[in-house]
């Protein structure tokens, strides 16, 4: 699942769908292109802190995550369209439940504003990544 955007100062929030489930952080990369065309970052060691809790209330069917400036879902799945689709769905629900938008106006923002990355092309899966800038959003999110 490797996006360049998941770096220092991000929260990311992952659904677990058995009890019992186990996290495993992966490779760090000092830089990547967008798509992993090559099949790798520049792989380098990292130091990192990672903080894990479970929030039970919160239901999510693909990851979301959080920078200073935007919120992020992932999908992962091949063909590629099928990873989008994920991803706007993922966020099309967040706009719903999160920021208390309806189904026009979250459609309409994300028909403006939204911006796809591609994390990575060469695994098996395919990773996009739908993201809003929070500069557009209402306030906080509701909680």
């Amino acid at each position: 699942m490797d996006y360049r955007l998941f770096g220092p100062g991000t929260t990311v929030w992952f659904p677990v769908f058995v009890p019992g489930a186990l996290f495993f952080l992966g490779d760090c990369h000092a830089v990547q292109g967008d798509g992993e065309i090559v099949g790798t970052g520049v792989e380098t060691t990292f130091e990192v802190v990672v903080r894990l809790s479970v929030e039970k209330k919160k239901r999510i069917a693909w990851p979301r995550a959080e920078t200073s400036e935007d919120v992020i879902t992932v999908g992962n799945a091949r063909p590629l369209d099928q990873a989008l689709q994920h991803a706007t769905t993922e966020m099309l629900d967040l706009l719903l439940n999160d920021y208390k938008l309806t189904k026009v106006a979250a459609s309409h923002l994300l028909g403006q504003v939204v911006r796809y990355d591609i994390g990575n092309v060469f695994d098996p899966a395919y990773t996009v990544a739908c993201r809003v800038a929070k500069k557009w959003l209402p306030g906080r999110p509701a909680v």
